[in-house]
């Protein structure tokens, strides 16, 4: 059952900030606050929906579509050896939040991956690395 209180459903209704990289009519990306990599960021669905499995054809699309919008956009701002396209559904998969999200995580071949939802990054070094997908995400238009 979906819980309408969880974090992303906050943020998706304003309740909540975020440090938001793009919004559409169908969802919002914005930037990870315990990141894995710089550049991480979360791609969520407006449609609620804690699973994959509840999501509409016409959500998991549209998400599916910015997704590799954005991911575009990292591979660019970022130039990492590689990008980590995931979707967890269940806390034994390790969802932590129960709405649908996507993460695209940039990944270097000499760095490991800090820890799934651990530590929070600085806003401030967020925020930059927000402005350098957003520019990124503008030179493709």
């Amino acid at each position: 059952m979906y819980d309408p209180d969880n974090i992303f459903a906050k943020i998706l209704r304003g309740e909540i900030p975020c440090i938001k990289v793009y919004e559409d009519a169908d969802a919002i990306a914005f930037m990870d606050i315990m990141p894995q990599s710089d550049g991480h960021l979360l791609v969520v669905p407006r449609e609620p929906a804690a699973e994959i499995f509840e999501l509409s054809d016409e959500a998991a699309q549209a998400a599916i579509c910015v997704t590799k919008k954005l991911a575009i956009a990292v591979r660019k701002a970022f130039a990492p050896d590689g990008l980590t396209i995931t979707q967890f559904n269940g806390a034994a998969a390790g969802q932590t939040v129960p709405h649908v999200h996507f993460h695209i995580v940039p990944r270097y071949a000499d760095r490991p991956l800090r820890g799934h939802a651990r530590d929070k990054q600085d806003v401030d070094l967020l925020k930059q690395h927000a402005e350098r997908i957003i520019a990124a995400l503008n030179e493709q238009q």
